[in-house]
């Protein structure tokens, strides 16, 4: 990612794309806008966005048809979905299909430009460079290098989301540890949980069924009123000084 990050704006208020185009513009990001999924899919195409701010309803599809669409995408585009607060069920199903974060409506613009630049910290560029002898965890027959973001099994990648990667890595700088959710919440997204929030349990079980092995069926244990912990122990290969 070069210069100033550009997001796109999905939304069909019209007063909050201009909300949003002021503001963000204001906090130094590029800022393109779309009222619906047709014209957010060409400007997926043609600008090529750095992420996406999602509303889930749209006038002719949901953000969440968008989101799963962008799967496959590479790059991938990361994705923050914008949902009322009574669409809980929304949330879930978009952090299960891949989007990065999400906002319940109304929402405060300082807060999402938060969200923004923590989900833009943890995607990273896919084809960075690693640096010479960087750190990598190896555990039960997977290899994770942070410096890519990428983890790997028998040669293969496993594709993870930005939000997935980054708890992965709590665990793995973290081995043995009990955390707890409000504890995951703080390293991965630098917040504290909503008493509603099931975004970590959410991502919890992505990640089980990504990693999921036959040789180790039980990766993560899950702690009754404790959290869950990496339950395999974890190598780790540093540079030679």
């Amino acid at each position: 990612m070069t210069g100033s990050p550009h997001i796109l704006v999905v939304d069909d208020d019209a007063e909050i794309r201009s909300l949003l185009a002021r503001y963000l513009g204001g906090q130094g990001f590029r800022v393109t806008v779309a009222q619906d999924r047709r014209e957010c899919l060409a400007r997926v195409a043609d600008a090529r966005p750095d992420l996406l701010v999602l509303d889930v309803m749209l006038p002719d599809g949901t953000g969440l048809e968008i989101c799963r669409s962008l799967q496959d995408r590479r790059p991938r585009v990361p994705v923050i979905l914008l949902t009322a607060l009574k669409e809980d069920v929304d949330r879930i199903v978009g952090l299960e299909i891949g989007a990065d974060d999400y906002l319940g409506k109304p929402f405060n613009p300082r807060e999402l430009t938060a969200r923004i630049r923590a989900v833009l910290r943890r995607s990273g560029p896919e084809d960075a460079a690693p640096a010479d002898g960087a750190r990598r965890f190896r555990f039960a027959g997977f290899q994770a290098i942070p410096d890519q973001r990428r983890v790997t099994a028998d040669g293969a990648e496993i594709d993870l989301t930005g939000a997935e990667f980054d708890l992965l890595m709590a665990f793995l700088e973290r081995p043995g540890r009990v955390l707890s959710r409000d504890r995951l919440l703080d390293l991965t997204q630098g917040r504290g949980r909503d008493p509603l929030d099931r975004s970590i349990d959410v991502l919890m079980s992505r990640l089980r069924r990504k990693l999921a092995s036959e040789a180790v069926p039980a990766l993560f244990k899950t702690v009754r009123n404790g959290g869950y912990q990496l339950a395999v122990p974890v190598q780790v290969e540093t540079p030679d000084p």
